[in-house]
This record gives C-alpha cells, sequence and structure tokens, in this order.
C-alpha cells in the first residue's frame, strides 16, 4: 500500500505541474519555481512533513520537496545558530544534491556529444 501512496501522491504533484504548464500557461521555469515555492510555504506551515510520512518517496522526490529542504535546513539552523544559520542551513541541507549533479554533468559531458 505504501508504494500505492507514493505512486498517487508523486502523480497529483505532477499533474499540478502539468496543468500549470497547460492551463496556466506558465513556462516550464515558472512551473517548476512555483513548485519549489510551495513546499516551501507547506514546509513552513508545517503540513510537507505529515505528507512525507504518508508518501514517501511520492513526497520527497518530486521538485517540492526542494523547498521543503531549504526550509527545513534553515528552520533547523536557526534555531541553532541564529540569523546566521539560516544562510548556512540552506546550503548545508542542499549541497549534496546540487554537487552530485553538477558532478555528474561534468562526466556526462565527458562520454556525450553535443550535437549542434
Amino acid at each position: 500500500m505504501m508504494f500505492f501512496w507514493a505512486f498517487v501522491v508523486g502523480g497529483l504533484i505532477c499533474v499540478v505541474g502539468q496543468v500549470l504548464m497547460d492551463v496556466g500557461k506558465l513556462t516550464p521555469a515558472h512551473t517548476m519555481s512555483t513548485l519549489v515555492v510551495s513546499g516551501a510555504v507547506l514546509d513552513g506551515l508545517g503540513l510537507y512533513e505529515p505528507l512525507i510520512d504518508f508518501a514517501g518517496a511520492g513526497a520527497t522526490i518530486p521538485i517540492t520537496s526542494f523547498g521543503n529542504a531549504l526550509v527545513h535546513g534553515a528552520m533547523a539552523e536557526a534555531e541553532r545558530h541564529g540569523l546566521v544559520g539560516i544562510i548556512t542551513g540552506i546550503f548545508e541541507v542542499t549541497s549534496a544534491g546540487i554537487s552530485a549533479a553538477i558532478i555528474f554533468s561534468f562526466l556526462a559531458s565527458l562520454v556525450f556529444r553535443p550535437k549542434g
């Protein structure tokens, strides 16, 4: 049942993004930004953690989880280090994912040649 709810919740998040692009005529960049901000707002309101507990990977894989991670890291570090912790918390929580994206993109550029 856990896989079912992960699929449903992750799919619904993706449907929201698709509706924003198709009906709202938002660009992919605007849609992505809207989803990140939505995840951040939901985490700020304390609603994203229960969604993660319920849906697991269905809530942690989509881009909304990035906004959740930003706010979650900032709040945790703000409690420990004050105002400076807000900035360091954002970088601490997201640095591994961003670093992995940069490293794997570089490795892919060594293997594949762009067409153009």
